[in-house]
């Protein structure tokens, strides 16, 4: 298959899956939800498969959303919701089936995660990161909120932890990560974590992995209402003139609305 936004490499139970748009910062568009998308059809189609692993080029993990793709507005999107141009129902339903696939979804981080980025990272059933990762939600400085991503943030790290990283915009560093429960383990590097998860993967026959997920996620559901509310609210915002304008300024410039 050919990729554009990513590289796929199965190995064993292991499919190893890489955000390539290193000179995007590995931000959110279409394409990378759509190829993420068939990562998933890959390892699900694959009997073998156990273990999912995200990881990066790059510095950057996930910036979030394309704000260039942004700019361009709804003009891809034949109903003209300008939420559904920019992937935010694929968004969400994205990191929907990232806690419904019957595979272990694991996050490597080593660098920034922010907005859409950490929304990624959250709904994985485990998170790796060095000390050199951050995890913030700027949303608010662009006038947004992080609307998809909230849900998943809140069922791993609690609402009161969720809330202040949305108000504030303050990132986390690797350790607090650790602390509230949105990374799961720290060190210098992934491999000996992913190598000993999967070690014991691959002792289980692949259905109970969706049992197990599917049992735990009616324990905390995330539903299809939650995704309706937080398309409709983040079409909301993005229709707002100072919102768009901002956006448009960055495309053009490179200037944050905050520099203005």
């Amino acid at each position: 298959m050919d990729w554009t936004t990513l590289s796929c490499r199965a190995d064993g139970p292991v499919l190893r899956v890489t955000l390539r748009r290193p000179d995007r910062q590995n931000a959110v568009d279409a394409t990378l939800i759509a190829e993420l998308g068939k990562a998933l059809d890959l390892a699900e189609q694959d009997g073998a498969c156990r273990l999912v692993v995200l990881d990066a080029e790059g510095t950057t993990f996930c910036a979030g959303m394309d704000m260039r793709e942004a700019a361009l507005g709804p003009a891809a999107d034949t109903l003209g919701d300008p939420a559904a141009a920019l992937g935010g129902a694929a968004f969400f339903a994205l990191l929907r089936r990232f806690t419904t696939t019957p595979r272990v979804l694991v996050a490597t981080v080593d660098g920034r995660v922010s907005g859409g980025g950490v929304g990624l990272v959250a709904a994985c059933d485990f998170v790796h990161t060095t000390g050199r990762s951050g995890f913030g939600l700027p949303e608010l400085l662009w006038g947004l909120l992080p609307c998809s991503v909230l849900p998943f943030l809140v069922r791993r790290t609690g609402h009161q932890r969720a809330a202040a990283m949305t108000l504030s915009t303050l990132p986390l560093t690797a350790q607090q990560a650790i602390a509230c429960g949105l990374a799961d383990e720290l060190s210098d590097e992934a491999g000996q974590f992913v190598r000993r998860l999967a070690g014991r993967l691959a002792r289980l026959d692949g259905t109970v992995i969706g049992d197990a997920k599917r049992y735990l996620g009616g324990l905390a559901p995330i539903g299809e209402q939650q995704g309706e509310r937080a398309v409709a609210e983040f079409a909301r915002l993005m229709s707002r003139p100072e919102v768009r304008s901002g956006i448009e300024e960055f495309a053009r410039s490179g200037r944050y609305p905050w520099e203005r």
